[in-house]
């Protein structure tokens, strides 16, 4: 069974594969919306600060959470590299209709990070 999971800014489709007392250990199964971009204590902001890079989670990338941090999955479960690419161009939608600085900029780590994703998982990412 599948729940959603909320990281940062990302949120993901997971698997329980441990349970221990209030600790669960998640395996990420799939991508329902990727990080956003930029520097998450200024949101928007692009002068002087760190603008960050921000990868997904990778698949099967496990992480400890509590029960209460778990959801049900609300979206139909796809393989992790359709559902990547999907929350990529969802994400790449809603920025470039803002065409703002902070826009820009996440489309060019956003640009950078599909490199990155097709040699992690072999696939081109559009």
């Amino acid at each position: 069974m599948l729940y959603r999971f909320a990281h940062k800014t990302g949120v993901y489709g997971v698997s329980i594969v441990e349970e221990q007392d209030n600790q669960v250990l998640v395996q990420i199964e799939q991508v329902i919306k990727h990080p956003k971009q930029g520097d998450l204590h200024n949101p928007k902001a692009t002068d002087n600060v760190f603008f960050h890079e921000r990868k997904a989670l990778s698949q099967f990338e496990k992480r400890y959470t509590t029960s209460s941090q778990l959801k049900e999955l609300d979206v139909e479960p796809l393989p992790y590299v359709e559902s990547l690419q999907l929350a990529i161009n969802n994400l790449e939608e809603r920025l470039q209709q803002k065409q703002d600085e902070h826009a820009r900029r996440s489309l060019e780590n956003l640009q950078i990070l599909k490199n990155d994703y097709f040699i992690q998982y072999k696939e081109k990412f559009k």
